[in-house]
C-alpha cells in the first residue's frame, strides 16, 4: 500500500485521518515527527501554510518508514531502566585504531586515577595542586578534577542530597576513567563521603589503576582550619547534611596511600605528601611508558 510521509515542523501540522486519533478527533503531533498517511486519504488540515514538502515513499503494509529514516528505527527507540534511569539499547562500542597503550607510549606514562578523599578542610585540593605541579616538573601530564570546580559546570545541576552526591561521584568517575584511558594521570579531589560510591568508581577501571588516597585528618583539626567557613555555618544550622557534622564520612578500609595527620609540620607539608604519592606511582610503574 502506498503511503505518504510528511515531516511536520513548527508550525505544527494537524491531521484528521482514520487511525490518527479517530474520525472526529484532531490530535497535535510532536513538533518534529514523521506521519504515515494512506495514499487514498491525504486530507491535511494545517494551522499554517508553512511546512516542509518531501517526496512520497512506497512501503508495503508490513514495512515501515525506518528504511528511509533510520533514526526512527524501532530498535533505536527501545529503552531499559538502569539504576532507575532510562538507557538506550542496541548501542555498540566503536573501537579506535589507536589504543590506550599507544597513547601511553607517546606520553611515556601510564594513565590512572588518583582519588583523594577526606573531610572538608583536610587538604585535598592543596595536595592535588602540589601533586600536579610535582608531576608536571617531571614531565608528566596530569589533570585535576576538583570537587568544587566540577560543580561549576558538569555537575552544576546537582545539590548535596545523598542521591545527588552519588550522581556527582558517578559522573566524575566516568570522566576520570576517560582521562586514564587517554594516558593522563587524573587527580580527583573531592570529599566523596560514601564508600560504596568510591568503590563504584574503582570498579570502572582496570585493576590497580584506581589509587585511593585518604587524607586522614581528625574532624577537630579540619574544623579549626575551616578555610571556607562551612563548618561554622553547619554548626549554626545554616547548612544541612554537611559531612562530618550531620552527615557521615565513611573512611576507606583499604586505601593505596594513607596521608595521616600527625601534628608534625615537616611530614604534613603539601610537597612532602605529594612526594609520598609519587613514590607509590613510581613503584607501580605509572611514570613510565
Amino acid at each position: 500500500m502506498e503511503k505518504l510521509a510528511i515531516r511536520a515542523s513548527r508550525p505544527s501540522v494537524f491531521c484528521s485521518l482514520p487511525g490518527l486519533g479517530g474520525n472526529s478527533q484532531r490530535r497535535r503531533p510532536p513538533s518534529d515527527v514523521f506521519l504515515k498517511l494512506p495514499a487514498e486519504n491525504r486530507k491535511i488540515v494545517a494551522n499554517s501554510a508553512s511546512f516542509h514538502s518531501i517526496s512520497a515513499v512506497n512501503v508495503s503494509a508490513q514495512a515501515s518508514l525506518t528504511a528511509d529514516f533510520p533514526a526512527l528505527s524501532e530498535t533505536n527507540l527501545k529503552e531499559r531502566r538502569v539504576n532507575g534511569k532510562e538507557k538506550a539499547e542496541n548501542i555498540i562500542w566503536h573501537e579506535s585504531s589507536i589504543c590506550r597503550c599507544d597513547r601511553q607510549q607517546l606520553l611515556q606514562q601510564k594513565g590512572c586515577v588518583i582519588w583523594i578523599t577526606g573531610l572538608s578542610g583536610s587538604g585535598k585540593s592543596t595536595i592535588a595542586c602540589a601533586l600536579s605541579k610535582a608531576l608536571f616538573e617531571r614531565g608528566k601530564l596530569t589533570y585535576t578534577l576538583d570537587g568544587d570546580n566540577v560543580r561549576h559546570g558538569l555537575n552544576r545541576d546537582l545539590t548535596f542530597k545523598s542521591e545527588h552526591r552519588t550522581e556527582n561521584i558517578r559522573r566524575i568517575g566516568e570522566v576520570a576513567k576517560l582521562f586514564a584511558d587517554v594516558g593522563v594521570i587524573c587527580i580527583a579531589s573531592l570529599i566523596s563521603p560514601y564508600r560504596r560510591d568510591r568503590d563504584a568508581c574503582r570498579s570502572l577501571l582496570p585493576e590497580g589503576d584506581f589509587v585511593e588516597v585518604f587524607m586522614d585528618v581528625p574532624l577537630h583539626v579540619c574544623e579549626s582550619r575551616d578555610p571556607k567557613g562551612l563548618y561554622k555555618l553547619a554548626r549554626a544550622g545554616k547548612i544541612k547534611g554537611f559531612t562530618g557534622i550531620d552527615d557521615p564520612y565513611e573512611a576507606p578500609l583499604n586505601c593505596e596511600v594513607l596521608l595521616k595527620h600527625t601534628g608534625d609540620d615537616s611530614s604534613c607539608l603539601p610537597r612532602q605528601m605529594a612526594e609520598n604519592i609519587i613514590s607509590y606511582l613510581q613503584n607501580k610503574g605509572y611514570l613510565e611508558g
